[in-house]
C-alpha cells in the first residue's frame, strides 16, 4: 500500500496534483495518521524536486508570493493543531475540509459559466481562444489569503494542502503547465519550510527515513509515467480528474 502511495506521489508532482490526495489516504490507512504525516513528507519533497525541474519555466511568481504570507499562519496553525489533537480528528477534519472545498469550486465554476453564456448571448459573439472560465487571473486578494490559510493548514496537518492548491490554480484558470509549474515551487518552498516543524514534532524520524529510502524507486516510476502522460490529457479531462480525486480521497478520510 506504501509502494503505491508513493507511485502516485511521483505522478501527482509530474501530471496530476489531486492524485496526491490519494496518496494521503493510503499512507494514513498503512500507518498511523501522526505517523503517516512525517513519512510521507520528504517523499513529497522529492516529487516537488522533480517536478521543479520538469516544470520551474511555467511558474507564476505573482500569484505565489500572494499566497505565502497566508500559507505561513496557516503551517503556524497546524502546528498547534498536530500538538493537540488525535488521529481521528485529524483525519477527519482534513477530509472535511477538502470536500467543502470541492464543493465551493464547483459552486463557482457553475457560476462562472452561466455568466459567460450571458456575456456571450448578449454581446452576440463568442471567445473561441478560451472559455471564459478558463482565463488565467490569480482572484482577489480575500480569495487568495484564503485558500493560502487551507492550503497551510491542510499541508501542515496531513500533507493534503495539494489538493487545496489545486483548486485555487482551477479556480484561477491557469492552463495546465502553468498550473504544474506554479504548483511545484510552491510545494518545494512550503514543504521545506514545514520540516523543522514536523521533525520537532516528532513526526520525521530516523525510522520514517528509513523507509523513505526504500520507496524512492515506486516514487521515480510514478513520475516518470506522470512526465510521458501529462502532454496527452487536455484541459478539462485534467480539471475533472483533478476534482474527482480530490473529492474520492477526502470521503476516505471521513471513514
Amino acid at each position: 500500500m506504501l509502494a503505491v502511495g508513493a507511485v502516485l506521489v511521483g505522478f501527482a508532482k509530474t501530471a496530476i496534483g489531486g492524485v496526491a490526495a490519494i496518496s494521503v489516504a493510503l499512507f494514513a490507512t498503512a500507518l498511523p495518521a501522526r505517523e503517516s504525516s512525517g513519512a510521507l513528507l520528504p517523499m513529497l519533497i522529492v516529487g516537488d524536486l522533480l517536478a521543479v525541474r520538469a516544470y520551474r519555466r511555467h511558474a507564476d511568481w505573482s500569484v505565489l508570493w500572494r499566497l505565502f504570507p497566508s500559507v505561513a499562519v496557516g503551517i503556524l496553525v497546524g502546528v498547534v493543531f498536530v500538538a493537540r489533537v488525535d488521529d481521528t480528528v485529524m483525519r477527519r477534519t482534513i477530509g472535511a475540509l477538502l470536500l467543502a472545498v470541492v464543493s465551493v469550486h464547483l459552486w463557482q465554476r457553475r457560476r462562472r459559466g452561466r455568466r459567460a453564456e450571458q456575456g456571450r448571448a448578449e454581446e452576440g459573439r463568442t471567445d473561441e481562444k478560451r472559455p471564459a472560465e478558463q482565463r488565467v487571473g490569480g482572484g482577489g486578494p480575500l480569495l487568495a489569503f484564503g485558500y493560502g490559510l487551507l492550503a497551510g493548514f491542510t499541508t501542515m496537518v496531513a500533507n493534503a494542502g495539494g489538493a487545496v492548491m489545486a483548486l485555487y490554480l482551477l479556480a484561477a484558470g491557469f492552463p495546465m503547465l502553468r498550473f504544474l509549474g506554479t504548483g511545484a515551487w510552491f510545494f518545494l518552498i512550503v514543504n521545506v519550510f514545514k520540516v523543522p516543524f514536523s521533525v520537532g514534532l516528532g513526526l520525521i524520524t530516523v525510522d520514517s527515513l528509513s523507509l523513505n529510502a526504500l520507496l524512492l524507486p515506486a516514487l521515480a516510476v510514478g513520475a516518470f509515467i506522470g512526465r510521458a502522460s501529462v502532454h496527452r490529457l487536455n484541459q478539462k479531462r485534467f480539471e475533472r480528474l483533478v476534482l474527482g480525486f480530490t473529492a474520492a480521497s477526502a470521503l476516505n478520510l471521513l471513514r
